[in-house]
């Protein structure tokens, strides 16, 4: 019996920060895919990692990336990598939260680090107030850069589970990376990978039984 849906936000909630990258590299000239092909080298102990488990700080993760970047004969700054992370909100699944806290538990677990405002990491002053309604919605907020823990470490989503007093088998998790779902899955959670804001409500409908829309 589902009790709680479990989301991601960067790239679930809001557009992926993937897409932000990408126009960034494009207007730079710079290979496409390179901030994403760093952040996947040594994806447990690079800058990225060491960011967003709290054990460096912006200033840091800022020299740290660039030498990365520079190991690969390009010159991107860890702090102009910070401007592109918050997404656009994609009201098609604020809405679908609303709908879902009304029967069911909502939690939210996003690998984030301390920069901009709160969870949603915005920058933007016009948009930190809508996040903010947003981030509320959720009955739990696990950040990594809190937590000290980050997506797909197994024990994030125990955390999860803990503080929302259920069962890994009675939540469903949602993320736009493959690498975050498996865990979560061998745990015994249900797993949707977000592709599209529509396929994901059409499968978290089909799961639940009710329209979400």
């Amino acid at each position: 019996m589902i009790k709680a849906i479990l989301w991601d936000f960067g790239g679930v909630i809001t557009s992926s920060p993937f897409e932000a990258f990408n126009r960034f590299e494009a207007a730079n000239r710079l290979p496409k895919d390179l901030i994403r092909s760093i952040n996947a080298t040594d994806p447990e102990t690079n800058a990225w990692a060491q960011l967003e488990s709290n054990q460096i700080g912006v200033d840091e993760f800022d020299a740290k990336f660039a030498g990365e970047a520079l190991s690969l004969g390009h010159e991107v700054s860890g702090s102009q990598v910070l401007d592109l992370l918050s997404g656009d909100l994609r009201e098609e699944m604020v809405n679908a939260l609303k709908i879902i806290k009304s029967r069911l538990q909502i939690g939210c677990i996003t690998n984030n680090v301390k920069t901009g405002e709160g969870p949603s990491m915005t920058k933007d002053p016009s948009r930190v107030a809508r996040m903010n309604e947003v981030m509320a919605l959720f009955d739990i907020v696990i950040e990594s850069s809190k937590a000290g823990i980050r997506k797909p470490d197994p024990e994030i989503y125990k955390l999860a589970c803990s503080h929302m007093d259920i069962e890994p088998a009675e939540a469903i998790f949602l993320d736009d990376l493959g690498i975050n779902l498996k865990p979560a899955r061998k745990l015994g959670m249900t797993t949707i990978k977000v592709l599209t804001a529509k396929q994901a409500l059409d499968d978290l409908e089909a799961i639940l039984g009710f329209g979400l829309r």
